[in-house]
This record gives structure tokens, sequence and C-alpha cells, in this order.
């Protein structure tokens, strides 16, 4: 027996996000949010179901699978498998975007519902605690009194869960074990409950088609492609850099020209890392948000290396 590794954006919709997937949502989210006095959700709306994708393109990392629940609050779930510049305000940013869409022009904001961003990445986010999950809300910075429940952010690093089977002791560590190990597994583990067994059924391998399983394998490819030129550009750019910013900082023997060197470092290791991607294939848009430099720059880049 043989499961998806579901921190692909393909298998993880297909268990979250099918027209069958509600009662392993539903569970999978009581299991991580506390949803306060109102208690665990009963019911949510799907959006934007799974539908099998086409091979083309493949650039996305990270996937989505949005929920409206019973009481029209919403609910972002995202897998991000790789970091990058920018990430912790792309989530922001795009959980205000849901938040201020909601209205149209002249509807009152006493309209708006709540947005939970729940996130789920593949590395180490927040080095400075050992925190599993961490809560973020709208919070005076005095008291730390609430501001405003309408806007939270959940984020999971599955790294740092390092659980046996044998040693998960709830529905929460059962979901987050399937969702860091399912991959690696050759049977269903024992004594789970049935929501969680029914991800394991869903993402057999067994049961797919050869579509499905090609277009799984093509992701995986292609995350580790992407992994592998990120890592080898950011130590090429990152030595690169280091090199050129001390030589100027040595040259000028003033702080002017210390700081200057280093900007200019730190922009070489950027055009460096750029270099790379470019030569891995990687689009200008997910180079653009893996480096921060803009579309401009790098289409000027990509003229030079022609």
């Amino acid at each position: 027996m043989k499961f998806l590794d579901v921190r692909t954006d393909f298998a993880f919709k297909k268990v979250f996000g099918s027209q069958d997937s509600k009662p392993r949502l539903i569970s999978f989210l009581n299991a991580i949010i506390d949803f306060g006095p109102t208690g665990d959700i009963t019911d949510l709306d799907i959006v934007d179901p799974y539908n099998l994708p086409q091979l083309k393109g493949m650039k996305d990392t990270f996937v989505d699978v949005k929920a409206v629940l019973q009481d029209n609050s919403t609910v972002i779930i995202e897998m991000q498998v790789l970091n990058h510049p920018g990430f912790e305000n792309r989530v922001l940013y795009n959980t205000a975007k849901n938040y201020s869409t909601q209205l149209v022009k002249g509807q009152r904001y006493d309209l708006l519902k709540p947005v939970i961003a729940l996130t789920i990445v593949n590395f180490d986010m927040f080095k400075d605690n050992q925190e599993l999950i961490n809560y973020f809300k709208v919070l005076n910075k005095k008291d730390f009194s609430l501001y405003s429940h309408d806007i939270e952010l959940i984020f999971v690093e599955l790294n740092k869960f390092h659980k046996s089977q044998e040693q998960c002791t709830g529905i929460q560590d059962d979901w987050i074990y399937f969702l860091k190990n399912a991959g690696s597994l050759s049977v269903i583990p024992k004594d789970i409950p049935a929501t969680v067994e029914t991800a394991y059924d869903v993402s057999n391998e067994a049961g797919m088609s050869p579509e499905e399983l090609e277009l799984q394998y093509k992701k995986q490819e292609f995350i580790a492609v992407q992994t592998s030129a990120l890592q080898q550009a950011s130590d090429n750019g990152l030595r690169q850099g280091l090199e050129k910013g001390r030589a100027e900082g040595r040259e000028e023997g003033r702080e002017e020209g210390r700081e200057e060197g280093r900007e200019e470092g730190r922009h070489h290791e950027k055009v460096a890392i750029a270099t790379t991607l470019f030569k891995q294939g990687l689009d200008i848009n997910t180079i653009a948000v893996a480096t921060g430099l803009s579309l401009e720059s790098l289409q000027q880049l990509k003229q030079h290396q022609s």
C-alpha cells in the first residue's frame, strides 16, 4: 500500500477539497482551530472544489482550500512547501483581501464576517519558539486585549512535529501525523478516528487513475527541482554577495562605504539567484517572488542572458 504525499497541492486538495471531503475537512478544522464560545463547527461549504488540473504550468508551490462555515465566516486552508521572501506578507495580504472583498459598494461594514487563514508550512517559520501551532489576532500592544475577532492567522509547522504514531494522543496529533507522514507509510495506522482513516483511503495510490498518479509525480518532481534550485542559488548568491560586499566595504574604509558594499552585495546575491532559477526553467513571476526583484529588472536580466 502506498499513499500520496499530501504536502503537494494535488493531493492536499484531493483529500480536503473534493466533493465528498466535507466530513474530513470539518474534523480537521475542529482539531486545529479553537472556535471559541460557538464550539466546534458542524457544517461548511467547500468553495472551488477539487478538479483534476492540467500539467501545464505547475508554477504554484502552495494550495488553497476555502470553506465557508455555517455562520458565513471563511476559512482559507493553505499548505506551503517552499519558503520565499515576502511569504508572511502574502498570507496577511491574502487574508485581508478575502476580508475586504466581501462587501460591494454601499454595503454596511457590520456585514463583514470573520476570515481565518490556516497555513500549514513544510519548513521552520518561527525559529524563536518551539510551538507547533502559532495563533495570531489583532491585539492591543499594551494589555493584549482583543481588538477584533474578524482576522485570525494560524500557522502549523510540520517540522516541529516529532511524534511517532504510537505517541499521538488525540485527533489533532492524528491529523498532523497524516499530513507529515502519509507519503512515507505503507499501512494505515491503527486506532485512528474514522474521518482520519478516510483521508488515508482517499490518498491511497491504488485508487488513483493513471492521470492522477502522473500529475502527483510531476508535482513532486517540480517541487524537488525548485527546492534544489533555490538552495543552490541561495548558496551561490550569498557567497558572491558577501564577497562583493566585503571587498567594497574594505575599499571604502568607512561605514558608508561598508553599507553601500553590503547593499550592492545583497543585490548581486538576488541577481545570482535569479540567474540560476532562469537556468532551471522557472517562470519569471515565481522568480520575482523568490528574489524580490522587479519584473522589469528580471526581464532585462533574461534578455541579457539570451
